[in-house]
């Protein structure tokens, strides 16, 4: 019997979150990536765009600002995600995507922190 695999979805990474209308945002996603569902981006002041929040830089992305709900691909040309920007929400620390820059413990322990500071709080039993 085959067996068959299904992408992350919504569910995976969202947990709860108190009402869709005042937790969510529609954001605009920087050109040149693939972003999973899950991903912790962070906002470029100068544009307002969103990216993959990283662990340096002075664009305004190495704050992490929101967690992308649904996959978006951004290779191309920039695209519009649907974001949590504000709590309270609970999201699984497991299903969250980060990028490259944010490699070990100790740089995921300050994302989850400047989520948690939204009010967007992940959870390892969620």
């Amino acid at each position: 019997m085959p067996v068959l695999t299904q992408p992350a979805t919504m569910g995976d990474v969202l947990k709860y979150d108190v009402n869709p209308n005042y937790t969510r945002e529609t954001v605009t996603l920087l050109t040149g990536t693939a972003y999973p569902v899950g991903s912790v981006l962070g906002r470029i002041t100068a544009s307002g765009k969103y990216k993959l929040a990283t662990s340096g830089g002075s664009d305004g992305a190495q704050t992490a600002a929101a967690v992308l709900v649904y996959a978006v691909d951004a290779t191309l040309a920039d695209a519009t995600g649907i974001v949590v920007v504000r709590g309270p929400a609970i999201v699984s620390r497991a299903a969250l995507a980060y990028d490259a820059t944010v490699d070990d413990a100790a740089k995921i322990t300050t994302k989850i922190g400047q989520l948690a500071s939204l009010g967007i709080l992940a959870r390892d039993t969620a």
